[in-house]
């Protein structure tokens, strides 16, 4: 396997979950409420619609329910972000996701709960490495995940998400074309293993799904004969195989939905336990480990940065601006070029042919 990791893996700053959640404020019953209430005005108020992901808390998930919003996975929050008639966006996420809607939907104001909410993978792949690996194999179809910044995106020929990845890549493969990946290597060797795709891989991992352990799951599954796996592609390729069903986050929700198991050990961020009790209240959800025994994790199954956004600071927001995302124009119109072609064939458009190089 070709790799690149011109940074290492923790070359950059990775807050512990444990510690951002204790930062977080904590509210009253009373309180918290009144909070509601005055955030459901605000968006009134500010022509503003809500859209969280499924991993941020689930007071954010509920209000973005409640308020005509939208609770998705990247790929559905993208598109309901540009569909959506609202001047105002507020993204409950991380960064490359208010950035994919200000890409998307440059005449509307993006705001995010806090910009300090990273990701693992988009800070293991910054632009000017990245553009050096692009140079380095320029025959290659150029394929991001959506976990990237809009920079990054911009170079690329086709932007994906989990959702979608697998299908994309197979259809390029089945062209001919040859694919360079980035930024997860998990994600790129299941895409390769599962597709046949020719591919030269980047080197990083999401900081969540990498603390999977495949002994430690071993070891859970035999105490739970009965259950069904569910993991998320982003984790490494020993949990994986242990699997009942493999795929994004709103894929997991539909298997969660569908398999007949009662009980369900799920392998990707816990924040994903909010909608699936909703799908499957009658089934018993446990998290897959993070560690064996003895064994220390880091996020323990939870974004660090998604852990980052809560009430108060969307509160904030709200009612006093900032935290507005921008994207300059010229790297805009690249990363729309590529992040469209997805949503294209997303719908069920025909890719083009690209000529190496294209952008």
């Amino acid at each position: 396997m070709t790799t690149a990791n011109p940074k290492p893996m923790h070359g950059f700053h990775v807050p512990e979950t444990a510690w951002v959640e204790r930062q977080m404020p904590r509210f009253t019953g009373a309180e918290r409420e009144a909070i509601l209430e005055r955030i459901k005005a605000l968006l009134r108020e500010r022509d503003a619609v809500l859209v969280a992901h499924y991993y941020v808390h689930e007071d954010l998930q509920r209000l973005a329910e409640e308020t005509g919003g939208c609770v998705s996975d990247s790929l559905e929050m993208a598109r309901f972000g540009k569909e959506h008639p609202a001047s105002t966006l507020v993204v409950a996420g991380v960064r490359f996701m208010g950035e994919t809607a200000k890409i998307l939907s440059p005449e509307k104001r993006v705001l995010m709960p806090t910009l300090e909410a990273e990701c693992s993978l988009d800070l293991g792949c910054p632009a000017e490495a990245f553009a050096a690996f692009c140079d380095a194999h320029p025959e290659r179809t150029v394929v991001v995940y959506s976990n990237t910044s809009a920079e990054v995106k911009a170079r690329a020929d086709y932007v994906v998400t989990s959702s979608i990845a697998q299908k994309l890549v197979a259809h390029l493969a089945a062209r001919g074309e040859k694919i360079l990946w980035a930024p997860d290597r998990h994600l790129g060797h299941y895409i390769r293993e599962t597709t046949g795709a020719d591919m030269v891989l980047w080197d990083t991992t999401c900081v969540v799904h990498d603390e999977f352990r495949a002994r430690a799951l071993e070891d859970l599954r035999r105490e739970h004969p009965e259950a069904a796996v569910l993991v998320h592609p982003e984790s490494p390729a020993r949990v994986i195989a242990q699997a009942d069903a493999v795929g994004s986050t709103s894929q997991l929700i539909q298997a969660a939905r569908e398999l007949p198991h009662e009980t369900l050990i799920v392998a990707t961020d816990s924040g994903i336990f909010y909608r699936m009790h909703q799908e499957v209240p009658h089934k018993t959800l446990l998290a897959a480990p993070t560690g064996g025994r003895s064994a220390t994790c880091h996020s323990c199954a939870h974004c660090p940065w998604m852990a980052m956004n809560g009430l108060g600071n969307l509160l904030e927001v709200l009612e006093h601006g900032g935290n507005e995302v921008q994207v300059e124009e010229s790297v805009r119109l690249g990363a729309l070029r590529s992040t469209q072609r997805m949503l294209d064939f997303a719908q069920g458009r025909q890719t083009p042919v690209l000529g190496h190089g294209d952008a």
